[in-house]
């Protein structure tokens, strides 16, 4: 399928090369993790202790396994070359390698990084690429934030570095790092460093370049070995891979220094210089006498430039200029208020004058990711301009390397494991083996995969790269990660929990969103996704539902400490919790499903018996959620007008759990909208839903399914009819209740006074209080909350039922909004409400100020840090200020289509893209 793309849009241009398969603009990109260490898969202890078992003390000493990390830095996309930034303050104790923060252990809310450090900009294809680290002139307070922050307890907000006044009179550092491609393997670099403060001083900059350590695995010497206890003839094992080599090499014309990368499968490299400096190797091999007291098995490792630059031990580089691991030390001092400027260049091909178009490379890639934005949304105001382009930049620099082999490293690798770990994490996961580029929550928090963060990722990856979305939908439903059984792993702490299921409506999102940006959707995505998807959703229906009552329990689901109690861990024999939030989720699926085989039955009639079935399937849902079907007493509370969990015992009695919160809200999410099109070629679908008509189900009205026909003839299938909805959206728009002027909490304020349960059968005394900001519970490491704050994810799929539900009942369809005196508005106003409140996390109000950063933070007032945004994990309840992962572009990169949403509800094209008839209808705004 050939696109029509603007040929005056480059960047747009070489996206559709990279789909097409001419060249490869990904070859390289930010893939490099800004932590390996505290990692699962470097985790060789007895007990599962991954914080401790290789922590940041160790982590400049010891080699990787699996990844490499760094500063502001890029590899390739199979992580054998790397490069990013060392510095050094002179006064540190440690040489600046990659990015600090507390372990889970050791923050008064869990895991949190220590550092202040932005995606400025970013094009998909990673032809330009900008990164802003700032970094102390004083001595880095490492101690301080170690001490203080276990001091506090979880009452007490995070002792950050802007505390500790190592900020004060601006004495810091803007290190900034652009990337600028002339074409896929080759990399103009430009390093800024910007003395802000208000005397002069001196900066030790070090540009570095290695190659992660696959030599060591010893695979061949391992073959070998096995052949020859066998006694199989040798010669037919194949000879130990060269081992890659930098080496220092003639500089050309314009350049002060080169050196020359050699690896055996990547090629050869040149990575060249402008300015004047000293080179310095070594080898990417551990220090063994520092880490373990024994000797080193070379006298050159990895720790040489820390030992070099911060102690002045002169004989820990290489005087041969040669290793795996090159730096170049640029000692620069810097007037107050003025900067300096370093140029490299990283090509495969050998330049004979590598700085000759530098300033051409820089200035058209720049000017091209200006256009690009700009015609992603040329009306948008400057703030939304801001917001969107920061977000999506975040999204594209958290793409991440990820390298696991689950059986490899339960066994031990090349030494033995510890006995333990055959009962320990994963044993059950022995398949998954990983060596992709995926999208990450956060990378230096969480560089790990989360399956429902990984499919919301790609509704805002879609605005950008929908080929590089649809990947990362169809990556986790591979052989190599989905469980033979049917499952979707859920993140590497423990493949085996259960995330919500949302990849049918992460691919439903890529599929509309390449229709609208091609003309066309891609049938045979969906039909590959779909395949796939019909393991995982025959694992939820036998899995997770145990009585086989259409009432399903999928534990915490991601929503972590919201319950009453932990839901991860199970109950008292006999004792069931049977959960609204699982119960809707596994409706949305089933419509997702439904909605998928309409879509392939446009083309192919033979989807037409499994939509059917998938369909009957939601109807048995609906049923039983309402009560019908052999539970006693329904998740719908019809006296609050609201869904609930449900405590089973063992004699069978059922008690509903009181609270209200996204458990209750998540059913609307159940809903779709077909049309004509669809319907067209599926006969025996269109009379199921005419016996179905008003949502009548074994003599039950049950759902919307369908009430009656709109205008266009479409039909809505949803869970909560619309008489159920205005119920619903009573508590949801009230602002004692979910409506923050900042969108909508996790939990109804309601519970700041109605805390206590009473005594609920197999869980003893319940609590559940209102908690807006940082968690109050050591649950899930402490560091995350849903008892209160604001999260995008869930935010933005109540944004898409609403419009959903408003494309089909109308503008008459009106709800009472107490929030706003009783006003009337209908469904599309309401979805724009709460839209535009999460938007304003990140517009400045009439003073000046953003709600997610503090009033007093230089966030707000400083002309260095006031347009730096941190799209953080989550957002206080009442304030808005940001909580949690400073840096999770994640899912909070939804911001981006909630900013398209204002501008591109009435004309759903891209890039001026106008529809085709192959769409027919036009998707509505929660469609794109």
């Amino acid at each position: 399928m050939k696109a029509t793309i603007p040929i005056d849009n480059p960047e747009r241009l070489r996206l559709e090369r990279q789909h097409e398969g001419q060249e490869s603009w990904r070859l390289w990109g930010p893939y490099l993790a800004e932590r390996a260490w505290g990692t699962v898969r470097e985790d060789y202890s007895a007990h599962g202790e991954a914080w401790e078992h290789l922590d940041h003390d160790q982590s400049r000493s010891r080699v990787y396994r699996w990844n490499e990390d760094g500063l502001g830095g890029i590899c390739d996309e199979q992580q054998r070359l790397c490069f990013a930034l060392a510095l050094w303050n002179g006064r540190d104790s440690i040489l600046k390698e990659r990015a600090f923060g507390l372990t889970g252990n050791q923050g008064n809310h869990g895991e949190d990084v220590k550092e202040y450090y932005f995606y400025l900009d970013a094009t998909p294809s990673h032809s330009y690429l900008r990164y802003l680290y700032k970094y102390p002139q004083a001595e880095y307070p490492y101690g301080a934030l170690l001490e203080e922050n276990r001091r506090r307890g979880r009452q007490e907000p995070q002792f950050n570095l802007l505390d500790t006044g190592v900020f004060h009179d601006n004495r810091y550092w803007d290190v900034e790092v652009s990337y600028a491609k002339a074409g896929p393997d080759q990399i103009h670099i430009c390093i800024t460093a910007a003395n802000r403060g208000p005397e002069t001083a001196t900066l030790h900059l070090l540009p570095q370049l290695w190659f992660r350590n696959t030599w060591a695995w010893g695979d061949e010497e391992k073959k070998q070995a096995l052949a020859e206890l066998r006694g199989d003839p040798v010669a037919t094992i194949r000879p130990p891979p060269a081992k890659p080599t930098l080496r220092a090499i003639a500089a050309p014309d314009g350049a002060a220094w080169a050196v020359r990368a050699e690896h055996p499968t990547l090629g050869a490299y040149h990575l060249y210089g402008r300015q004047a400096a000293e080179s310095l190797f070594t080898d990417n091999e551990h220090n063994a006498q520092r880490l373990w007291g024994l000797a080193n098995a070379t006298p050159y490792v990895k720790d040489s430039f820390h030992r070099r630059v911060v102690n002045g031990e002169q004989e820990a580089i290489n005087p041969a200029q040669q290793g795996t691991k090159y730096a170049t030390w640029h000692i620069l001092t810097v007037a107050a208020g003025q900067q300096t400027q370093i140029d490299l260049v990283l090509s495969a091909a050998p330049l004979a004058q590598p700085f000759a178009d530098s300033a051409a490379v820089f200035a058209a890639r720049q000017s091209e990711a200006d256009q690009f934005y700009r015609d992603l949304l040329p009306e948008a105001a400057d703030d939304d301009q801001r917001i969107l382009r920061q977000a999506l930049a975040g999204m594209i620099w958290s793409k991440q390397f990820f390298h696991y082999d689950v059986a490899r490293w339960l066994d031990g690798d090349h030494f033995p494991p510890p006995e333990q770990r055959k009962q320990g994490r994963n044993r059950t996961w022995r398949h998954l083996k990983a060596t992709d580029i995926i999208s990450m929550p956060d990378k230096w928090e969480y560089p790990w995969f989360a399956a429902w963060d990984l499919a919301y990722h790609c509704a805002a990856l879609s605005l950008v790269d929908v080929d590089f979305a649809k990947e990362q939908i169809e990556l986790v439903l591979k052989e190599n990660y989905l469980h033979p059984n049917g499952q979707i792993p859920a993140y590497e702490w423990a493949f085996g929990d259960v995330n919500p299921p949302v990849h049918a409506m992460g691919a439903l999102k890529a599929f509309r969103a390449e229709r609208v940006q091609r003309g066309r959707g891609d049938l045979n995505f969906l039909q590959r996704v779909f395949h796939k998807l019909l393991l995982n959703y025959a694992w939820w229906i036998n899995r997770k539902d145990s009585d086989g009552n259409n009432v399903f329990e999928g534990g915490f689901l991601g929503l972590d400490n919201i319950s009453v109690f932990d839901r991860s861990h199970p109950l008292p024999p006999g004792y069931a919790l049977k959960q609204a939030d699982a119960t809707g989720w596994m409706a949305m699926f089933a419509l997702n499903m439904t909605v998928i085989a309409l879509e392939l039955a446009t083309e192919d009639p033979d989807y037409e018996a499994i939509a059917i079935q998938i369909y009957q399937q939601f109807l048995a849902i609906a049923y039983a959620i309402g009560g019908q079907g052999g539970n006693e007493i329904p998740l719908w509370d019809p006296e609050a007008g609201f869904f609930k969990d449900l405590v089973t015992g063992p004699d069978g009695q059922s008690r509903r759990i009181d609270v209200y919160s996204w458990v209750g809200l998540i059913p609307l999410f159940a809903c779709e909208v077909v049309d004509r099109r669809m319907l067209a070629k599926v006969p025996r679908f269109r009379e199921l839903l005419r016996q179905h008509r008003h949502g009548v189900f074994d003599g039950s009205i049950i759902c919307n399914c369908p009430n009656w026909e709109n205008d266009r003839g479409e039909h809505l299938l949803s869970l909560v009819t619309d008489r159920m909805l205005p119920r619903i959206l009573k508590r949801l728009l009230r602002d004692d209740e979910f409506l923050s002027p900042h969108g909508i909490r996790s939990v109804s304020r309601l519970h700041a006074t109605q805390k206590n349960l009473g005594t609920l059968p197999g869980v003893g005394e319940a609590l559940i209080e209102y908690v807006p900001g940082e968690s109050n519970s050591g649950l899930f490491g402490g560091n995350s909350n849903w008892r209160g704050p604001i999260w995008l994810p869930t935010n933005y799929t109540l944004v898409q039922a609403l419009e959903k539900f408003h494309r089909f009942l109308g503008d008459s369809f009106t709800v009472t909004v107490p929030s706003l005196g009783n006003r009337e508005l209908n469904l599309k106003e309401i979805a724009t409400l709460i839209a535009e409140r999460l938007v304003g996390l990140y517009r400045r109000d009439q003073d000046g100020l953003m709600p997610a950063f503090p009033a007093d933070s230089p966030f707000q007032h400083d002309p260095h840090w006031r347009d730096r945004l941190q799209f953080y994990e989550y957002f206080h309840g009442d304030t808005g200020q940001g909580l949690g992962a400073a840096h999770q572009t994640g899912w909070t990169g939804l911001l981006a289509n909630l900013v398209m949403r204002r501008y591109r509800q009435d004309i759903p094209t891209y890039w001026g893209q106008q529809m085709t008839a192959q769409t027919e209808i036009a998707p509505s705004a929660a469609e794109v």
